[in-house]
């Protein structure tokens, strides 16, 4: 399947989830794509939330790997704070 494809069908996906995390300032990027695996990174409101790595990452998921086939693992990429840049 070429990776435009797969972009593409993930997008679509995620389009229906957003809009719920936009409610709370959230958001949800698409960092990458290897092989069956789908990177996402939570943004804005989500980024902090202490939920974020049990409810919605199963969630999200669930609803990738029941809407997309090909899928076999969902990881999610938090971006850690570094305390450095304030030393």
């Amino acid at each position: 399947m070429a990776e435009m494809k797969k972009v593409e069908e993930i997008e679509k996906v995620l389009e229906k989830i957003r809009p719920a995390l936009k409610e709370h300032q959230g958001e949800l990027k698409l960092v990458d794509i290897k092989e069956d695996t789908v990177y996402l990174s939570f943004e804005g409101g989500c980024s902090s939330c202490p939920v974020v790595d049990i409810s919605l990452k199963n969630l999200v998921d669930t609803v990738i790997k029941g809407n997309v086939k090909w899928v076999k693992k969902v990881e999610i990429t938090q971006q850690k704070f570094d305390i450095q840049q304030f030393a």
